[in-house]
């Protein structure tokens, strides 16, 4: 390992790299006006209810911010919480969410989950990774977001956007979404596991965008190695 790198991981490794980060990518997603993610709606809307967390984190699987936020509205105005979902017909639930990605798949997972909180959890969404794994259809990044959003548990939730960006800027050097969670854990303070998915979705939507991205806006362009990129703007 070089000098230059040891000393680049140093710097990656220290609250105040991460605090410099988090406060630049603030600023340039506030000058592109772009809004929180949609899951980050809603909870907001929700007070952060936990069920409103799941249910709504289910539906943006695969599905653009728009829609996620109008199909996960329609459901949660007809089933508030996991008794009235469970009573609603799956076709009710298809309609409802429509047109979100995979509608008559997610229907049917939505209301198997419903059924199994209500006969497992006497209803309430679980507060710990494993119960919410446990939950036909849950993985991994849906357990963080509702352990983030809806209960404040420490967990980092990666999906594409995490998982790209902090490979690209050399955080962390993985393969899949769950080697980068481990990955972050090891290198990044507690205190940044939480807003870390809000700010880098928001992030990826906007600049540090999956396919060419927009790197003469980033703040960090002359110190970000930019690994993997073959184009940006």
């Amino acid at each position: 390992m070089s000098v230059e790198t040891e000393h680049r991981n140093k710097q990656i490794h220290s609250e105040e790299y991460f605090d410099r980060i988090f406060s630049s990518f603030k600023e340039t997603i506030w000058k592109e006006s772009k809004k929180l993610p949609s899951v980050s709606l809603i909870a907001f809307e929700c007070k952060n209810d936990p069920f409103a967390i799941l249910v709504s984190t289910l539906i943006s699987l695969r599905t653009k911010d728009e829609v996620t936020i109008k199909a996960s509205e329609r459901l949660l105005s007809k089933a508030p919480d996991v008794f009235h979902l469970e009573a609603l017909e799956t076709e009710e639930i298809e309609g409802l969410i429509y047109p979100c990605a995979f509608f008559k798949r997610k229907a049917i997972q939505l209301k198997d989950i419903s059924r199994e909180l209500i006969t497992r959890f006497s209803g309430k969404v679980p507060s710990s990774k494993e119960e919410l794994l446990s939950l036909k259809g849950v993985g991994i990044k849906t357990a963080n977001l509702v352990l983030n959003l809806g209960f404040e548990i420490d967990a980092i939730c990666v999906d594409c956007h995490v998982h790209q960006i902090s490979n690209r800027m050399g955080w962390i050097a993985t393969r899949t979404p769950e080697e980068s969670e481990k990955a972050l854990e090891n290198i990044m303070p507690r205190r940044f596991w939480i807003p870390l998915n809000e700010l880098l979705v928001a992030y990826g939507q906007s600049i540090c965008t999956p396919i060419s991205p927009f790197c003469s806006k980033c703040p960090e362009k002359m110190s970000c190695p930019k690994i993997g990129v073959e184009k940006s703007r």
